[in-house]
Parts: structure tokens; sequence; C-alpha cells
């Protein structure tokens, strides 16, 4: 049996057991709905092949050429991935756009006995819900920001927050990126823009709208990938709660915290020459000393009071109109970050309470 589901809200989803996007590998690659399986019919060649065909020679050639890559790539999924899928297998399927892809899929897992459901519209589908909640929708979404100075543990702060009851977003996170030129994460790369807009979206619908849902404050871009309008004029708008630690305690956390960066080869010095236009040469020259004798801590120190602690403060006044107040640690180690995460979800709360979204 085959079902078309209309749209993707999560009540939608409830009765399937896997989201799978029938689409090309590069074509998942670049967006998806996060937690989607690709299952392509079509690889990138044969995609590319057969579109050409389609458009250069004959239709009908090209759908004959088609249904056999379509045929033998499902077989092989069946042989595979679906394996070990029992007769009460549920999945729901996506194509660009809801037709001939997921729909010849579906037609071969339905004969299985498989109740599978075909999401109407497709990719197109989701697409446009993310365009809409993070684009188009002129409400703001009920933010708070934790803020604070370079090295002030505020992602881990964040981290620690949901054991205590508050709902959190961690940009970076889905960002893959730590949002400064010493940022990069050594792992993975940064997502395509818009596979970050569909994660961020994929967020904020599972959180409760009645509550604030509290996130760091960033700058408008993480790395190369920009934060969507609605999201960023809600950042703007929301209150903050600031992190405070002294310089010291911040350079030690950084240092340990961005171990896999500074082990990396050249990729402190090459983070320290794209400052060269924010800084005098002797000043970068020095910088590059300190990395090459690899006193991690005195650089992480002086970076701060030369360059990061002064575009905080260039920043201007902090805690808008309603701050939330603040946290000061004089040190950064795990119990340190655990009391913090408490006192800020206590705040946030008291906050909340007095603010309600």
């Amino acid at each position: 049996m085959i079902e078309t589901v209309p749209d993707i809200a999560l009540s939608t989803l409830a009765p399937y057991d896997a989201i799978v996007d029938v689409r090309s590998p590069a074509e998942f690659a670049q967006d998806h709905i996060p937690g989607a399986i690709n299952l392509p019919v079509l690889s990138n060649e044969e995609r590319a092949e057969v579109g050409t065909i389609y458009v250069q020679e004959s239709r009908f050639r090209a759908r004959r050429i088609g249904a056999a890559y379509v045929a033998r790539n499902v077989a092989r999924h069946l042989e595979t991935a679906l394996a070990d899928r029992d007769a009460k297998f549920r999945p729901l399927l996506y194509c660009w756009r809801g037709g001939m892809r997921s729909n010849a899929m579906a037609t071969i897992l339905s004969q299985i006995g498989w109740r599978v459901g075909v999401l109407g519209g497709g990719y197109r589908t989701w697409r446009r819900a993310v365009v809409e909640a993070l684009f188009d929708d002129p409400h703001l979404i009920p933010l708070a920001l934790i803020d604070g100075e370079t090295g002030a543990a505020k992602t881990e702060i964040l981290s620690r927050m949901t054991a205590h009851g508050v709902q959190t977003i961690d940009l970076e996170g889905l960002a893959a990126h730590k949002g400064s030129v010493f940022g990069a994460d050594m792992a993975r790369a940064q997502p395509s823009q818009k596979l970050f807009e569909s994660q961020l979206f994929d967020q904020i619908r599972r959180h409760d709208a009645a509550a604030p849902i509290v996130v760091e404050a960033e700058s408008s871009k993480i790395g190369r990938l920009n934060i969507p309008k609605r999201f960023w004029i809600s950042m703007c708008a929301a209150p903050r709660l600031t992190i405070r630690a002294g310089v010291a305690a911040r350079a030690a956390y950084i240092v340990s915290t961005y171990a896999d960066f500074i082990e990396a080869p050249g990729e402190i010095d090459r983070a320290i020459e794209r400052l060269r236009p924010f800084h005098s040469k002797e000043k970068i020259e020095a910088w590059l000393t300190l990395s090459r004798e690899k006193r991690h801590a005195s650089l992480a120190e002086e970076l701060m009071r030369e360059h990061y602690d002064p575009l905080y403060a260039r920043a201007g006044k902090r805690g808008g109109q309603n701050p939330v107040g603040a946290v000061t640690l004089e040190t950064l180690g795990s119990d340190d970050l655990s009391r913090a995460a408490r006192e800020a979800a206590a705040l946030i709360s008291l906050w909340s309470k007095r603010s309600p979204p």
C-alpha cells in the first residue's frame, strides 16, 4: 500500500520507521530532511546520463534506461540496507518533488507488503517549510542568549544546561565551527547553507514554543554560514545572560578545548595570518613566534587581550533592555562549569517567569 503524505509536520512522521531520501548522493549531501537515510534510485552519474538523454535524445529511451537503473539500485538496497527490515516496516520516501523516483521505489516496496508513504511534493515540500519558518515568518522566536568573552566556556555551559530542563540549540555544533578564525572543526567540514538551515529548523520545531530556547551569542555568520534572517533578528532582540571569567582561566580553557586545532599542522599559523589586516606586522610576527615555540597559553592570552576582548567591547553594550543576569567563574574546571550551568538555568527560569514568551 502506498500513502501520500501531504506535509512534513512532526505528527505525520510518527507512524514511519525511517525517512528515505531516494535522490542522488550529491542532492542528499547538499540538503536533506534531518534523520533521513540516503537510498538513491539513481547515482550521480546515472541521473546525469538519464537527464541528458531525456533532453537531447528521447524521453522514451531515457525512461527505459532510467527504469533499468532504478530496478537494479532498489534490488541492491533490498539486499543490503533494507535486508533486515521485517514485515511491519513503514518507510516514508521522498525525491525532489514527489514524482517518478520516489513513486518507482514505493511501488516495488509496496509489492513486498510494506506500507509505504511518499511525501507529496518531495524535498521541495520540506524546503518550503524551512524557508517559511526561518525567513518568511515575521514573528520573533523566543530566544535567550548566553554571552561572554572568548574562552568563557559558553558552549559547554549551554550543553550542560539541558540537564536542568532548559531548551537549547548549539549553533556552533550545527555549523561545525566555533565562530572565529581559529574555529574550524578538524573532524568535519561545515555543512551547506541549506543543510544548516534544515538542521536548525528541525531543532526549533521540536522545542516547546511556549518556553525560551537558549543559544550562544554569535555574529551573523559562523564560519562561512549565515544565520537565517528570522533567527538572527530574534537573536538581536533576545535578552542575554553573561558568563564572566578571567583571561588566564579562559586561556587555559581554550588550550584544552582547541587541542585538535592546535595539533593540526600549520592551522594556528594560517589563522594568525588571517588577522594581518587588523594588526601591525610586529604583533603578527610576535604571535607567530609564540605559535612556533608552542607557547599556546601565552598566545591565547595575547589574542584575547589584543584582539578578541577589544572586539567584544566594541560590539557595544550587552544585555539589551531585559538582561537575564550574570554568572562569574574563577576557574573553568568541570565542577565550575556544572555550577555555572545550574546557576544559568535558574536565572533563565526566573527571567522566563517574569517575561513569558
